[in-house]
């Protein structure tokens, strides 16, 4: 793979590959990996709030030797000025190895990559796609669930402008799954996302409580509700707070082994008295963001059989 833009572009195979590729380097020393990337630069463009995302891709370049190249705050750069985006990706492209993109507009990244001749990253374009947060999250329901074969996985809160729900569930369909979309009406899926469930044969149920499935499904997917999305400041005031899980709300009605996820941040909809439960994921979950990211940029720059032959994997 030349570009990670959007799971849409990514066979079963080539997410398998990551991941394993994930693991082998999670097991691997970190005093080990520096040679690996060692002499390249990652560029991060990151034109919307990020803190997971941006800090993971850095501290995942630096563990793996290569040096980190940020876009410096928009009002102390040319794009103050009225630089486009495609100006901006050329010139990075002359200062970089690898660009990392993250940008409020859907369709940013694919931009990125047919403007740049570097490899680019999606990092999370506009309610569109999140590759990166979508093998992570994959990553972390395999190593906890040993597969990704025949789960039951509910998604809750913004579904509607979710892109970390856009980019799993599109994965998920390489695994048949079955999916249960929880969400008030004006933030349920995007109908041509369950136009493409119904072309693959997955079984989805379309639902506004969580009790509903609760005792059915391995996965819990809780999204935040996000005011940022949202083009009517009422229509968020309407659907705020909706959803909030707690002990008091999941402990003993849920499966014994049931996973929580969230791609956080969160706002109120995880109570804190969850985390101490087993139950609760989402900060290993942000954590294995660092060997995910590693394998996908390591991936693109083609250092995979490298790596392989290095540590006498093959």
């Amino acid at each position: 793979m030349e570009s990670i833009i959007s799971m849409n572009d990514m066979s079963k195979e080539e997410i398998l590959n990551i991941l394993e590729l994930a693991r082998k380097i999670d097991e691997t020393p970190d005093d080990e990996k520096l040679k690996f990337l060692y002499g390249k630069i990652i560029a991060t463009l990151f034109f919307e709030p990020s803190t997971r995302t941006k800090m993971s891709f850095e501290s995942a370049a630096q563990r793996l030797g290569a040096q980190v190249l940020q876009l410096p705050p928009v009002e102390q750069s040319s794009l103050k000025k009225g630089e486009s985006f495609r100006d901006t990706i050329k010139m990075v492209e002359a200062y970089s190895d690898l660009i990392v993109v993250r940008h409020p507009l859907d369709g940013a990244a694919r931009l990125a990559d047919e403007t740049s001749k570097k490899a680019i990253i999606n990092a999370g374009d506009g309610s569109n796609q999140h590759p990166s947060q979508t093998l992570l999250d994959l990553y972390t329901i395999l190593e906890e669930k040993g597969s990704l074969e025949n789960l039951e996985i509910a998604f809750v809160g913004d579904l509607k402008y979710g892109r970390t729900v856009h980019s799993l569930v599109k994965a998920l369909t390489h695994f048949n799954p079955k999916i249960y979309f929880i969400a008030p009406q004006i933030l349920q899926m995007p109908q041509y996302l369950l136009d493409e469930l119904n072309k693959n044969n997955i079984k989805y149920e379309v639902l506004e409580d969580f009790r509903d499935c609760l005792d059915k499904i391995d996965v819990f997917y809780m999204t935040r509700i996000q005011k940022e999305r949202f083009p009517d400041i009422e229509d968020y005031e309407q659907v705020k707070g909706i959803y909030v899980i707690n002990k008091e709300n999941i402990l003993g009605k849920c499966k014994d082994d049931m996973i929580i996820l969230h791609p956080l941040p969160r706002v109120d909809e995880i109570s804190t008295d969850l985390d101490d439960t087993k139950h609760a994921l989402y900060f290993k979950q942000a954590r294995n963001g660092i060997p995910v990211r590693q394998a996908m940029m390591m991936t693109v720059l083609g250092k995979v059989k490298e790596f392989f032959l290095e540590n006498l994997f093959y």
